[in-house]
């Protein structure tokens, strides 16, 4: 006997209705007394208004392996696709309302489907992660569901730009999902990533220690380097994800969308020329430079808080995005170290594999001394991030604004490992080691001799800086395409990018490189 046509629509409404009051009335007002949005808020907040398609929203398991047989309509998570300022993006949302937002096979096979797609139509992917973890009733079908997102993860990598959104709880083996995606994003409170709890650190190492402490957004903003932003609230990190989208390209095909910001590309700033201080050991904020030259003085810094003596971060020149990295003088006096060396090196793949020019601000020192850097492998870091811009084929300039001291000088994309155009401003000072190291071991007897030895050294850093470490000599040399006004730096970098558009650079043929991981 054939169904009613009508009753289908009843039943398909009921389904529905089930699937949008998520885990009921009493599990949301729990989540909004945490402080958080609901999976489907979260979505709404994201995706442009009514451009939100969802796929499996009736979509159940096949029930607990350990007698839990309870299915629920869309198993805790929500997928789809919409648009963020009209571009097609991929989403999955996970709803901690249903069995506490936790991975099972149907709610794994959600994610992998808006995966697959956003790979083959070239759209990004944003995950908004909220999870007990694996769903223990279902055994090891729930390790395996993990498995095949970590699968998707390292085959879209360099495909389409992934983020990931920490919301909650993200514990065990779920943080290896977001720790390989592109960027991630942590809620300052209530999200925690670690990979075992505050139980077992107790329970193995005898030590008490909040979730907070042991894996928040703080910790690993500021120590891990995990996160790449932090946020207060879910509405400000949402907010973010759609400022960092307008400056991605859509996928690895496609170069990011142009934004005219109203600032004249022959902009000048005259007070440039009097950044950097006379006295070459005085600090200066290089953010004063990054802010003066960019379109409209927008700049999103990526890990603002992590390894501060470096700076990375997207902003548009002429309407084009560019990634830039620049040392920072103000912190360690911009010297690199392990973690800024990391830090800069993944944010350097990222942009040549999304087709974002790279321009670098140099003012570097050197690397950081001492037995805890070596030790901790400061050589294999370091090479990181030179193995990084000489494997860019993206068009690469740099601007040494001051100090560009020896193997660190090269490392900052040097036109030794082939940048495109290299400036220099005229207090650049290039050389392979600092004037006072330098006319200590040039000069050593004859300041030994001297009656005078402090005022020797310092005749003699003196003739070294003019002699050896000036701009002028290594533009001679054709190291230096042309030392510039700093006020003309903007113009000067816009021209060049304009230039360096129609760059073609084949890599050689090989399956792929060996980073010094």
């Amino acid at each position: 006997m054939d169904i009613p046509i009508s009753s289908n629509l009843e039943t398909l409404e009921k389904m529905r209705h089930k699937s949008l009051s998520a885990g009921g009335p009493l599990k949301i007002d729990e989540q909004h007394s945490r402080g958080k949005l609901t999976a489907r808020e979260r979505v709404i907040l994201l995706i442009d208004e009514e451009s939100f398609e969802e796929f499996d929203a009736i979509k159940i398991g096949r029930g607990g392996a350990l007698g839990d047989n309870r299915t629920y309509p869309g198993d805790g998570v929500i997928t789809g696709h919409g648009t963020i300022d009209g571009r097609e993006v991929f989403v999955f949302s996970q709803d901690f309302t249903v069995i506490g937002g936790t991975l099972g096979e149907a709610h794994s096979q959600k994610i992998c489907k808006v995966m697959d797609l956003a790979v083959k139509v070239g759209a990004p992917i944003i995950g908004l992660n909220d999870s007990g973890g694996a769903r223990i009733q279902e055994g090891v079908d729930a390790l395996a569901a993990y498995g095949e997102i970590f699968h998707r993860n390292v085959y879209a990598s360099g495909v389409v730009p992934q983020i990931s959104c920490i919301m909650g709880p993200c514990a065990g083996g779920a943080v290896y999902s977001p720790s390989m995606t592109d960027f991630v994003f942590m809620v300052e409170t209530g999200s925690f990533m670690f990979l075992t709890g505050p139980a077992v650190v107790k329970t193995i190492i005898h030590q008490d220690i909040t979730a907070a402490e042991l894996g928040g957004a703080q910790v690993h903003a500021r120590k891990s380097g995990v996160a790449h932003f932090t946020s207060p609230n879910d509405i400000l990190c949402i907010r973010e994800v759609r400022r960092l989208i307008s400056y991605l390209p859509s996928n690895n095909r496609l170069k990011s969308p142009i934004m005219d910001m109203r600032d004249p590309v022959d902009r000048i700033d005259p007070a440039l020329d009097y950044l950097i201080p006379a006295n070459p050991n005085q600090t200066y904020d290089m953010n004063v430079l990054i802010y003066s030259i960019l379109d409209g003085a927008e700049f999103m810094e990526v890990q603002p808080q992590f390894a501060r003596n470096i700076i990375c971060g997207f902003g548009r020149l002429g309407g084009q995005t560019i990634g830039l990295v620049a040392n920072q003088p103000a912190v360690l006096a911009g010297v690199l170290d392990s973690d800024a060396s990391v830090k800069a090196g993944r944010f350097v793949r990222f942009c040549d594999a999304f087709n974002i020019p790279l321009i670098a601000l140099v003012d570097v020192p050197g690397f950081m001394p001492g037995p805890d850097q070596e030790h901790g492998g400061i050589i294999r870091h370091g090479a990181k991030l030179l193995y990084a811009f000489i494997e860019a084929t993206v068009p690469r300039i740099s601007v040494i604004v001051r100090k560009a001291y020896g193997g660190s000088y090269l490392v900052m994309n040097s036109k030794h490992i082939h940048c495109d155009v290299n400036y220099a401003w005229p207090s650049a000072e290039i050389a392979v080691m600092g004037s006072k190291g330098a006319a200590e071991v040039i000069y050593r007897k004859e300041i030994l001799a001297s009656k005078n030895p402090e005022e020797m050294l310092k005749e003699k850093m003196d003739h070294y800086r003019n002699a050896f470490a000036t701009p002028f000599l290594a533009a001679q040399r054709g190291y230096i395409d042309d030392v510039i006004f700093p006020r003309d730096t903007r113009h000067r970098l816009i021209r060049t990018l304009q230039v360096l558009e129609g760059k073609e650079a084949k890599p050689p043929r090989r399956k792929h490189g060996n980073i010094p991981l």
